[in-house]
């Protein structure tokens, strides 16, 4: 290209010069801003074409629904105003036939006011502080009765925290040495237990509770002698045991300890 043409010439001329131009890259380059605009002027078009038919279809809805013409004009009639109120009718129930009960008092016949109801009249009527003319007791209406001063108990339910264990997954065991406890205990009475010369195994029953307290205490074997009598001392005033274990939890639980004492002529053994 010569150096007059060089600043009126195009970029493309400039470097596809001296270069086959009819291979497609320089129509490609030559017509790259001419196909970017009609590329946006299709899309362009499209956007409005499509938002103008959503438009048109949302309105063409909205005119076509009818709305019922029931629902703000027409009202249901008020008919309250005619129909009288009823009252409430209360249904009082038919109160228990009642017989009161005079306890019987030691006085002089003069002195006799009211006397005690006899057996014969007690059947089938509910005893209460007074008389009242009703129904036949069944058994079917609750214990309370508005009126009356006879409220039977509550009934007692066992809770958990007072159930005892006869078997538990660990006995309680003895805080310390057992054998050297219950030696010491039988030796501050070994002169009672030599001269009454009793041999045998006491078997003593007591409850450890979940906090370690031991109660209700008895010997079970040998009852009356004096072994049972310093067996069952020694557990009741003792010290606290550990707790039995059920469930991983501490539990009320029963625990039977034996005790054999046996006396010969020369010594004593004890056996734990």
């Amino acid at each position: 290209m010569e150096a007059k043409n060089i600043l009126s010439a195009n970029i493309l001329d400039i470097v596809f010069e001296g270069r086959n131009k009819d291979y497609g890259a320089y129509d490609l380059r030559n017509t790259y801003n001419t196909r970017i605009n009609t590329a946006l002027a299709i899309t362009a078009i499209a956007i409005i074409i499509v938002c103008s038919t959503a438009f048109i279809g949302n309105n063409a809805t909205k005119s076509n629904t009818i709305l019922p013409p029931d629902i703000v004009t027409e009202l249901p009639p008020d008919n309250k105003k005619d129909k009288p109120i009823e009252p409430i009718k209360i249904i009082k129930p038919q109160p228990i036939k009642t017989i009161a009960f005079v306890p019987p008092i030691i006085v002089i016949d003069k002195l006799v006011i009211e006397l005690p109801v006899e057996n014969d009249k007690l059947v089938d009527v509910r005893i209460d502080t007074k008389t009242v003319e009703g129904k036949i007791d069944d058994g079917l209406t609750p214990n309370e009765i508005k009126g009356s001063n006879v409220i039977e108990a509550p009934v007692k339910k066992e809770t958990p925290e007072d159930i005892i264990f006869k078997t538990v997954e660990i006995d309680a065991r003895f805080k310390g040495d057992w054998g050297a406890y219950v030696k010491k205990e039988i030796e501050k009475n070994i002169d009672e237990l030599t001269e009454a010369n009793e041999s045998g195994t006491c078997i003593v029953k007591f409850v450890v509770s979940k906090e370690g307290t031991v109660s209700n205490v008895e010997a079970l074997t040998m009852k009356g002698t004096k072994l049972a009598e310093v067996a069952v001392n020694a557990i009741r005033k003792g010290p606290k045991w550990i707790p039995a274990i059920q469930n991983g939890t501490q539990v009320n639980a029963y625990r039977q300890q034996p005790i054999t004492f046996t006396v010969n002529p020369d010594n004593f053994g004890i056996e734990i």
